[in-house]
């Protein structure tokens, strides 16, 4: 484990390679897993209070499931997550014309009827990020669906923490961020000793 300040980051974060590829996978993180998106308590009323201005961008199936089951639940481990519909798919995941998936939190947003631009949970992916005590811990989620993502990564040579910059900077703040990559820096040197 690497430590900035308060997080304890996996070494996969500055080490492997990734780069989204929405064309090979159609955003398959969005409708498998065993529940929805990790969402914070703040997260919450964010969504809640913007619910009405995300609803234009929502597939009915989702709407009428909505009405009925709300937007979160709890998982098998009491963590806040997304309700996920019949399918296994986020309430908030809606298709493109490719069949890719697309957030209609993040639609909204793209449209300018909300500030708020998608759980931070599914901004950070493959990043899982869970509090402990005083600290975040921040580990990769290393899953099967995202080897063409992987693939990119090492043939663009991104690794997942540069890959994520704005995510984590949208997390932790710049200056968090600006420690992480002295940390990286780093630790790649010291790597090639």
């Amino acid at each position: 484990m690497i430590i900035v300040e308060d997080v304890l980051l996996s070494e996969n974060i500055l080490e492997r390679k990734f780069a989204c590829q929405l064309d090979k996978c159609k955003g398959a993180c969005c409708i498998e897993g065993d529940a929805g998106a990790p969402l914070m308590h703040s997260e919450l009323e964010e969504i809640e209070k913007n619910l009405e201005s995300i609803k234009p961008f929502m597939t009915p199936d989702a709407k009428a499931h909505l009405e009925k089951k709300g937007f979160y639940t709890r998982d098998l481990e009491g963590d806040l997550v997304t309700e996920c519909l019949n399918d296994g798919a986020c309430v908030f995941v809606r298709y493109n014309e490719l069949g890719i998936t697309q957030c209609a939190i993040e639609q909204a947003h793209a449209a300018g009827a909300i500030e708020y631009k998608k759980p931070i949970s599914c901004h950070l992916y493959p990043i899982r990020a869970k509090k402990y005590g005083a600290y975040i811990a921040m580990n990769y989620h290393d899953w099967d669906i995202c080897g063409d993502a992987c693939k990119a990564g090492v043939e663009m040579n991104i690794p997942v923490y540069k890959f994520l910059q704005e995510a984590l900077t949208r997390k932790m703040g710049a200056k968090w961020y600006e420690a992480l990559e002295a940390v990286a820096r780093d630790w790649e040197a010291e790597k090639k000793k």
